[in-house]
């Protein structure tokens, strides 16, 4: 069966709740990462924000620090 219908991308809503935050916080954080291009990829589309998978997955199992960096949201 083709891997057609698997997503390789988060929506926002999908880091909302793996993160556990309110939505206003989530766009706030999710610009910031796209502004810095840290600590994971954020393609924006307008106004739309998707999270590719990958990347995603690999920072928050904790694959895409640097040594010393610490990310936290407030």
């Amino acid at each position: 069966m083709p891997e057609q219908n698997i997503k390789k991308v988060y929506e926002v809503s999908d880091i909302q709740k793996i993160l556990g935050l309110g939505r206003s916080k989530t766009y706030e954080f999710l610009d910031e990462v796209y502004r810095n291009r840290k600590p994971f990829n954020v393609i924006k589309i307008g106004k739309l924000y998707k999270v590719p998978k990958d990347s995603f997955d690999k920072w928050i199992d904790g694959g895409m620090t640097m040594p010393g960096q610490v990310w936290f949201l407030i």
